[in-house]
C-alpha cells in the first residue's frame, strides 16, 4: 500500500524509518554484545551454560586434547565475554568482529563432528544444541552488518540523498 505523501501515517512511516536507521545499527550491536557477555558470563559457572559438554568435546577434539575440559570452558567463556564487552561499548570492533567471526567457526563445528548430538534427524531436525547453532546465523548477519559501519558506513533511510549522491 503506498501513502500519500502529505498523509499523516506517511510522515510517521518516515519519521519511524528515519530513525530506525540512525539507531538500528547501534541497538544491533549491543544487542549482540549482550548475547555474547551473558552467554560467556554462565561459562564461568558449573552447570548454567547448557552449551558447556558440547563446547567442551568440541574444544577437545579441534585442538586435539591440547586443551581440555575446565581450561576449554574458561579459555571460551573469557573469549565470549570479550566480544561482548568489544560490541557493548563498540571498543576494538575490527578486533571484536574478528574474533566472532573465529569463535563462529569453532561453534558450527559440531553439526558436522557431532550430527548426533546436534540432530534427532539428520539434517532437518535439530536437537536443542542444534538450534543453539543454528540460530548463529543471525548473529553472523549481524556482525557483518555492525562490520560496513567501521569505517563510518550507516544505514540511510531517504532514497532521494542516495540518488542524488551518486547521478
Amino acid at each position: 500500500m503506498k501513502f500519500k505523501e502529505q498523509s499523516a501515517i506517511y510522515q510517521k512511516d518516515i519519521a519511524l524509518t528515519r530513525w530506525m536507521a540512525k539507531y538500528g545499527v547501534t541497538f544491533l550491536r549491543i544487542s549482540v554484545g549482550i548475547v555474547f557477555f551473558w552467554f560467556g558470563f554462565l561459562k564461568y559457572f558449573p552447570g548454567l551454560s547448557p552449551a558447556t559438554d558440547l563446547a567442551i568435546t568440541t574444544i577437545d577434539m579441534l585442538t586435539f586434547g591440547i586443551i581440555t575440559g575446565q581450561t576449554a570452558l574458561y579459555i571460551l567463556a573469557t573469549w565470549e565475554v570479550a566480544i561482548g564487552i568489544g560490541m557493548i561499548f563498540g571498543i576494538y570492533l575490527r578486533e571484536t568482529i574478528f574474533l566472532l567471526f573465529f569463535q563462529m567457526l569453532g561453534t558450527i563445528t559440531p553439526l558436522f563432528l557431532f550430527p548426533l548430538e546436534a540432530f534427532t534427524v539428520i539434517p532437518f531436525g535439530p536437537t536443542l544444541e542444534g538450534q543453539y547453532i543454528i540460530k548463529n546465523i543471525v548473529i553472523v548477519s549481524a556482525a557483518i552488518v555492525v562490520g560496513a559501519t567501521v569505517r563510518g558506513g550507516r544505514l540511510v533511510a531517504d532514497p532521494e540523498k542516495i540518488r542524488e549522491k551518486y547521478e
